[in-house]
């Protein structure tokens, strides 16, 4: 008796199976009709064609990354190159500053005034080709001492009424370009 039980579930559990597969089969069909036998969709392997475009596709977008990578290398380089040279000339020039130096002092003791109007157009022609650079000097005399600009090489006592910490006389005067420190001022500081 017990078999006869597990064969009529066993044909109950099939006839389901078969109804609930023909709802399926109903259910894909087109609206046209249930005999129309247009296979489901499967997933298909795409044409040559489409692996070509998908392939030129691929490569276009390589190219533009490649492209924008190598103008921004070429930019970089140029600023660079730039940079560089603009450095290299304030190297150049900054050798120069001690010759502006031995004018400035030749000029103090110059006591001749034909020879001193002579220092004078050296001078002027000195000061000409630094500004023409971007370069100015600037001397901290009175000033409070700033040591990211001028550089102490002495220190002397305070006179009366005289601040600490200020500048009382420059050595060497200092010069810059575009905020940048070529040479800083050699000063005698108050303490």
């Amino acid at each position: 008796m017990q078999s006869n039980e597990k064969e009529e579930r066993a044909n109950a559990a099939a006839e389901e199976e078969t109804a609930r597969a023909e709802e399926r089969t109903e259910e894909a069909a087109p609206a046209g009709g249930a005999e129309s036998e247009k296979p489901t969709e499967e997933v298909r392997e795409p044409s040559e064609l489409e692996k070509a475009v998908a392939l030129a596709e691929d490569y276009k977008r390589k190219w533009y990354a490649v492209t924008a990578e190598y103008d921004n290398y070429r930019k970089r380089t140029a600023a660079t190159a730039s940079q560089k040279y603009a450095e290299g000339r304030s190297d150049v020039v900054a050798g120069l500053f001690p010759v502006g130096d031995n004018i400035d002092r030749a000029l103090a003791v110059c006591a001749d005034e034909n020879m001193k109007k002579g220092l004078e157009m050296v001078k002027t022609s000195f000061d000409k080709l630094l500004s023409d650079e971007g370069i100015e000097g600037f001397d901290p005399t009175g000033e409070e001492f700033d040591s990211t600009t001028s550089a102490a090489i002495a220190a002397v006592p305070c006179e009366e009424g005289e601040a600490e910490g200020i500048v009382r006389q420059t050595f060497l005067k200092g010069y810059k370009k575009n905020g940048k420190i070529l040479r800083f001022a050699q000063v005698i500081v108050t303490r």
